[in-house]
């Protein structure tokens, strides 16, 4: 009796079926790792560290809150974005369990409000979704244990994924806010944007 369907198919025909299926799945596969993966692989980067750092000394309860890094896992604060309209929890950590919670804090970084380069990292599809629609004299404000801190933005890029200069040293006090780029990129994207803001306020 001639057999329709799958099962009638010549054996060539079955295994064209197959590996299209297997394929398609495999697609779909990678495109969820890549979504899901950790936004940097921050560690990695130089003159990073995982203990206290060094602003602000002046022994003031407020520099010492400041000083402290929580455990990784830890709330630590809020970033909020007034432009926006958005608020978001910050987390310790940039790892992937971290930044299914929030903003992660690289703890390679000084605390928010320390003197030197502040480092925070999210999802493009989560928290971050508007991220590239603030430009320059826009403002984020950390609030913490140690204050309420007012940046402003003074610089936006695109840098490749590997770029070192995310997390580099700086004289005075920055916040460092970075995501995937593109925004809309299916898959784990191969470049980061960047935004860069200066303390003007904080107590």
């Amino acid at each position: 009796m001639y057999r329709t369907g799958f099962f009638g198919r010549s054996s060539a025909a079955r295994w064209a079926c197959l590996t299209v299926i297997a394929l398609g799945i495999g697609c779909v596969g990678f495109a969820l790792v890549g979504i899901a993966r950790p936004i940097d692989s921050l560690s990695g980067y130089p003159g990073t560290s995982t203990g206290r750092s060094v602003a602000n000394t002046n022994g003031s309860a407020a520099s010492m809150a400041v000083l402290a890094h929580p455990k990784v896992g830890n709330k630590l604060g809020v970033l909020s974005i007034p432009s926006l309209g958005q608020k978001f929890p910050i987390v310790e950590g940039t790892s992937a369990t971290e930044l299914q919670r929030g903003v992660g804090h690289f703890r390679g970084s000084v605390m928010p409000g320390g003197k030197d380069n502040c480092v925070l990292s999210g999802h493009r599809d989560t928290v971050f979704t508007k991220l590239g629609s603030l430009k320059k004299g826009d403002r984020l404000v950390v609030t913490t244990a140690a204050g309420k801190f007012t940046y402003k933005i003074t610089q936006t890029r695109i840098v490749q994924a590997d770029n070192k200069t995310v997390v580099v040293h700086s004289d005075h006090a920055v916040l460092t806010v970075t995501t995937c780029y593109p925004f809309r990129f299916v898959g784990s994207a191969p470049d980061r944007f960047v935004l860069v803001a200066d303390l003007v306020a904080g107590k």
